[in-house]
């Protein structure tokens, strides 16, 4: 069913062990992942320190897309359910600095209610 998944673009968990070896030299000495989702090669990583975006591009996957965003500078967040007819949620990130908000698409079946409350967690 992951399969599936990963190729209607729902969001699914990642192994949080084998993710923190494969980030941990982009991590800072005390940082840890406390959630992580993938979307087909696409992840949303949320530490105790940052979230990180990471966008594989092209074909291959070989060109990454690091967007690190530190809690500290979220002034303003909104989570989208999906509804009867829009399929898809979306998170919304208003960043200090910046004028319009960063959003991104969730597919149905990702966990909304623990993104909110993550962010939730690590902003307020």
């Amino acid at each position: 069913m992951s399969l599936l998944n990963a190729l209607m673009g729902n969001a699914s968990a990642v192994d949080l062990v084998e993710l923190d070896t494969e980030l941990r030299p982009i991590l800072a000495d005390s940082e840890t992942i406390a959630l992580a989702y993938k979307m087909v090669r696409d992840l949303f990583i949320f530490t105790n320190k940052r979230l990180i975006l990471i966008d594989k591009q092209g074909v291959t996957g070989k060109k990454v897309s690091y967007q690190s965003i530190p809690y500290k500078s979220i002034t303003f967040f909104e989570v989208e359910t999906a509804g009867r007819f829009d399929l898809d949620s979306e998170l919304k990130l208003w960043i200090s600095g910046q004028k319009e908000p960063l959003i991104k698409e969730l597919k149905r079946g990702t966990d909304v209610v623990e993104i909110q409350r993550t962010i939730a967690n690590f902003v307020l």
